[in-house]
């Protein structure tokens, strides 16, 4: 018999110490035909108020980034009428937004490195003339044409050179998109990339599932040129910092801790740092399962959790991917919730974990 406790965190303001983006999932439309090869079809109501939630509890929003599926069903029609609907919803409530820009306009396999500088261009104007921050996404079209890292090079110095401004920068390794393995051609290649083009580099989000590497970056970067931590195994210690610096955050965790996790940054802005590691460090187990591996299938749970919470009525996702985990992973997944904190409603989290049970023949 599952029952949960429940648990209430304030909506609070923006954290002052630190800079955190959640990246948000998308709540798909269950009347329409959101199955593997179809065009994305969105509820697009559910989907705003969803961002609406995350810049309640103070946090920014990475919108269009892969825990809105990009590359895993959300196409490119849906992805700019995403970033413009949600980046105008940023400004009606003052909300920091930033969003992807990748190149999957593109038809999937091989492209000339011509055909990705457009494609990139095209997106960062869509990002920019819609008033978000962009963040340059890893291109799996890139991945499969670059020759060497003076692709790396060109490309991005081209991209840079026409911003309009500060830009993320975008490392998601092979745990979270296998077809990103060996992305830049090393550490140095996207160092000195940023290096040349710093006054162009806001920061570069990093998700590589290694704390150790991502603090020797860190303290690589050029002056003025932060480190956002994706790594969702270990954002605890790596926002906290050390005596040499600390990450900011784009976390796809964040959209479902972020009540817990926002009191915690509020603390850790008060400098009180016993309840800072208090709350985040009983997100972590969840956040571990969470993104176990297979990793890239994160965002299933991400649709479940915020269905037990309340944030959307069904676990219909585009592309068909409320497929991606087993109900035992599912049903492990809603016990560490519970642990975290991240159940704002106990009756309505119990009933529908009650109802899911007795369909995947669990209850």
């Amino acid at each position: 018999m599952i029952e949960f406790k429940g648990a209430r965190f304030e909506a609070g303001k923006p954290f002052k110490s630190r800079i955190a983006y959640a990246a948000a999932p998308v709540t798909a439309d269950q009347r329409a035909e959101n199955i593997p090869g179809a065009p994305a079809a969105l509820d697009w109501d559910a989907t705003l108020r969803f961002r609406h939630h995350l810049w309640s509890h103070g946090f920014g929003v990475a919108e269009a980034m892969d825990t809105a599926q990009r590359g895993a069903g959300l196409d490119y029609p849906a992805t700019r009428e995403l970033i413009r609907r949600s980046s105008a919803e940023a400004r009606s409530v003052g909300g920091k937004i930033v969003a992807g820009v990748n190149t999957d306009q593109l038809l999937s396999g091989a492209a000339s490195i011509d055909d990705i500088r457009k494609a990139y261009a095209e997106q960062l104007n869509d990002v920019q003339e819609a008033g978000a921050q962009p963040v340059l996404m890893c291109s799996r079209h890139l991945a499969a044409t670059a020759a060497d890292a003076d692709d790396y090079r060109r490309v991005y110095g081209e991209l840079l050179s026409q911003a309009d401004g500060p830009v993320l920068l975008h490392w998601l390794g092979e745990a979270f998109d296998p077809a990103l393995a060996g992305y830049w051609g090393g550490d140095d290649v996207v160092l000195e990339i940023i290096e040349e083009h710093a006054a162009k580099v806001d920061g570069i989000k990093l998700s590589l599932l290694d704390a150790d590497r991502e603090i020797e970056m860190r303290r690589r970067l050029p002056a003025g040129v932060r480190m956002y931590t994706g790594d969702d195994f270990n954002y605890p210690v790596l926002i906290k910092g050390d005596d040499q610096g600390h990450s900011e955050a784009l976390l796809g965790v964040l959209a479902v801790i972020a009540p817990p996790a926002g009191a915690a940054l509020r603390a850790l802005d008060a400098g009180d740092l016993a309840t800072y590691d208090r709350i985040m460090d009983a997100t972590l187990p969840l956040a571990r399962h969470l993104f176990a591996s297979p990793t890239y299938h994160y965002k299933t749970g991400i649709v479940f959790l915020n269905w037990l919470a309340g944030h959307q009525d069904h676990l219909v996702m585009v592309g068909g991917a409320q497929a991606g985990r087993s109900p035992s992973h599912l049903l492990t997944l809603m016990r560490l919730a519970d642990d975290a904190g991240i159940l704002p409603d106990a009756d309505l989290a119990t009933a529908r974990a009650r109802a899911w049970l007795t369909t995947v023949g669990l209850e």
